[in-house]
């Protein structure tokens, strides 16, 4: 059926129709001896021309009609099917029809989605796929090439408002934001054209999807011309983007759009042009054609046209009519017409033998149809699902310019059957408008790169959106991220926020330059203490070394060697031994060291007291004594460190808390009571010692060990209860080194307050190391 008849596209259709039966009724293995007729009805485009054809199909066909066909006794003759070529509308109403009286109509042009409900359109079929398909697979096209801001525009009928709606739906399932959706139908106001275009002009879109019927199309682009427009990219429905008579407005080059697979029909070119004026006066619609070819009247009955001098020939045409270089939907027509001689077939024929006289049943060949599943001997394969619909398979078109003039090229392919992301794919180059080869690029925003998470700006669509950049300790690794991730604990971001990087380890390692200070220091002062044990033991004979009880001094060198030595225990990586061995060999050999200068703090009063006469002091406090009370206080600070390590021993750990940005790996207390006895068992020796040496700073001047006691406690208790705040404040290796300070710096207090005067005395004052010296009986002052 002929949607205008002077459309040439739409007469190819109808003529193919006619070479299609031909073809039929010449095949021995189709319908073997029977002979195939049809009728051609022209529904001027018209709902209501339409539906006065369906009924006179339900009634018994009239004598209004082109017979080229075999049927005798028209309006007897069952009609078995009906091939439908006209956009969505006249067939909606028609189906509407037939399917009262199950008349199959099959349609080659009809592309509406709601043709495939078949409690409504129980007899409708179609060899075009639904627009269902058309406008998802446009969606998935448009997804594709990365553009998410679009214009639509679509043709204000069935075919338009289906199409867009089943589109719009499945566009914004792929996120996709739609800027502007506009409608039109060709017999509307101009204004409302006009609108529309103004509309097109000044979006900013740059990617316009038209979902247009040809008629509703060739306005709109004609409107377009009027005035200048900017380059769009138009994605175009099937309906038009296959249509040679477009191929004209050059705004439309580098368009994309799915039209039917590229076919190929051989004979029919040559059954087209191989027409003569005899022929054509034999049928009304052959007369139009001709005369509308040519500009001429074939019947003589027009007087304002010459008439046709006989010499016309069609093979001399290029126009739509004898196009065979891009069959498309015409091989529908094809795939239709063989559809219902094979349907017949199955029922009246049987192996080589067909029954003239079986009466056909509208029904019976429409279940005969949804059985169908044939392929015709050009290869193509013709099957329909429960709806009525074909396998939805597409050709990628694109608006190339081919020497110098718009042509449409097959660029890939579409096809519902495949997998899941693989059902579309680009084989060729494709030219985009403005002749450029690289996709163009339609968005309201740019894409947020990594690191950063897009924020919707406020009442516009998802697609308009900011680049915010992700909040500190999180980030983003791909594009267009909506949220940003936090970093594991363990992990931080690098400066663009698009990775989590491990955070680095901080502790106070011995190629840190504070480290390397510390270790400087220490070994200087057991150094040091080495030194003076040699100058002591160098000198262990003279007055001041015996006076000032040597084993004590010895004693006190070697437990000062080791608080020197032991701080080295808190640089390098902290470990499971060296975390337990720090604090408590610190406990330990600090205690050793203060009960050292008790004991010479108690000899010191002792001697003193020894003076008096009649005093034994020191028959009680001799060296045994000495050595008892040293071995008692040191054992006291080992069971501490031992019920420690015991109960809850320090441990390394990974501090997260510290710093945002790395890491600290330091020892923990594990039990803190334990630490904290510990400094205190040491803090209290300390005092004591320090309250005896203040008590024994009277004594003679010569003899000046207790008052330097007393200053080396000053300083050691100074130097620890500075310690206790400084320590739980610093933070990171910061904490170690404040420890290790103390410990350095207390040593250093006790080795130059009680130490450095006798070795200055024993180096550089020879002559005042005697025994009457030391007894006050030289005249001369002692240090």
């Amino acid at each position: 059926m002929s949607p205008n008849s002077m459309d040439f596209r739409q007469m190819r259709y109808a003529r193919a129709l006619e070479f299609t039966i031909h073809e039929i009724n010449n095949c021995t293995e189709l319908l073997p001896g029977i002979t195939l007729g049809y009728q051609i009805y022209d529904s001027c485009s018209a709902e209501a021309k339409a539906v006065e054809v369906a009924f006179q199909f339900v009634n018994g066909l009239d004598a209004d009609f082109n017979d080229s066909g075999s049927c005798l006794n028209s309006a007897a003759a069952a009609v078995s099917g009906l091939v439908v070529e006209s956009s969505s509308t006249p067939p909606i109403s028609m189906a509407r029809l037939l399917g009262l009286f199950g008349i199959p109509q099959l349609s080659v042009y009809a592309t509406c989605a709601c043709l495939s409900n078949k409690r409504e359109f129980p007899a409708f079929f179609r060899t075009v796929p639904s627009d269902q398909h058309q406008a998802a697979s446009l969606a998935k096209m448009v997804k594709h090439f990365g553009w998410t801001w679009i214009g639509t525009v679509r043709s204000d009928s069935d075919y338009g408002n289906n199409g867009m709606t089943t589109f719009l739906k499945a566009a914004q399932e792929e996120g996709i934001c739609v800027e502007y959706s506009e409608a039109y139908f060709r017999t509307q106001p101009r204004s409302k054209l006009e609108r529309v275009a103004n509309v097109i002009r000044r979006s900013t879109a740059r990617v316009i999807v038209a979902f247009l019927a040809s008629g509703d199309m060739r306005f709109l682009l004609e409107e377009l011309a009027r005035e200048p427009l900017p380059p769009l990219q138009w994605v175009g429905s099937e309906t038009w983007i296959t249509d040679v008579d477009f191929l004209r407005f050059n705004m439309c080059a580098g368009a994309v759009g799915f039209g039917e697979p590229l076919a190929v029909m051989p004979g029919l070119h040559e059954f087209l042009v191989d027409l003569s004026p005899d022929q054509a006066l034999k049928s009304p619609l052959l007369t139009e054609l001709w005369e509308r070819s040519f500009n001429c009247s074939l019947t003589g009955a027009s007087v304002d046209v010459q008439p046709c001098v006989g010499s016309e020939d069609m093979r001399m045409l290029q126009n739509p009519y004898t196009y065979t270089s891009q069959l498309r939907n015409t091989v529908m027509v094809y795939k239709a017409t063989y559809a219902i001689a094979h349907a017949i077939h199955a029922i009246i024929c049987n192996d080589t033998r067909c029954n003239k006289n079986v009466k056909l049943s509208p029904w019976q060949v429409y279940n005969q149809l949804m059985r169908v599943n044939l392929t015709t001997k050009n290869g193509y394969q013709v099957k329909f699902d429960s709806n009525g619909d074909p396998v939805v398979v597409y050709d990628v078109i694109n608006w190339q310019y081919n020497k110098g003039a718009l042509d449409m090229m097959t660029v890939g392919y579409y096809d519902s059957s495949k997998p899941k992301g693989q059902e579309f794919r680009t084989s060729s180059v494709i030219h985009w408008v403005g002749l450029q080869t690289k996709v163009p690029v339609s968005v309201c925003s740019e894409s947020c790169p990594p690191g950063t998470r897009k924020a919707v700006q406020k009442g516009r669509p998802v697609c308009c959106y900011d680049c915010i950049p992700c909040a500190e300790g999180e980030i983003s690794n791909k594009t267009d991220s909506w949220d940003c991730m936090h970093c594991s604990p363990e992990f931080w971001p690098n400066s663009k926020r698009d990775i989590c990087l491990p955070k680095p380890v901080e502790f106070l390692s011995w190629d840190d330059t504070l480290g390397i200070i510390l270790t400087v220091f220490s070994i200087t002062g057991a150094f040091m203490s080495v030194c003076v044990t040699a100058v002591f033991y160098r000198y262990r004979m003279s007055p001041i070394v015996r006076a000032n009880n040597s084993e004590l001094s010895f004693l006190l060198l070697f437990s000062l060697t080791l608080c020197f030595l032991c701080s080295l225990t808190f640089i390098g990586r902290p470990s499971e031994w060296s975390c337990m061995l720090r604090h408590t060999v610190f406990g330990i050999t600090f205690v050793l060291c203060i009960s050292c200068v008790l004991g010479k703090t108690l000899v010191v009063l002792m001697a003193f007291s020894a003076t008096v006469p009649g005093s034994n002091v020191m028959k009680w406090f001799g060296p045994p004594q000495q050595r008892l009370s040293i071995l008692a206080f040191t054992l006291i600070q080992v069971i501490i460190c031992v019920i420690w390590l015991t109960v809850s021993p320090p441990f390394p750990f990974r501090n997260l808390k510290l710093y945002k940005e790395r890491v600290i790996l330091e020892c923990g207390l594990g039990s803190a009571i334990g630490f904290w006895a510990v400094l205190g068992y040491i803090g209290l020796l300390a005092f004591l010692c320090f309250i005896l040496a203040f008590l024994a700073r009277k004594l003679p001047d010569n003899f000046n060990e207790a008052k330097f006691i007393t200053f080396s406690m000053l300083i050691f208790c100074a130097v620890w209860i500075t310690f206790i705040p400084a320590y739980v404040s610093s933070p990171g290796k910061i904490t170690v080194a404040v420890e290790i300070f103390a410990i350095l710096a207390s040593s250093f207090g006790l080795i130059f307050c009680i130490f450095a005067p006798k070795c200055f005395v024993i180096i550089f004052c020879p002559e005042q190391n005697t025994k009457k010296h030391i007894m006050g009986k030289d005249p001369s002052k002692a240090l």
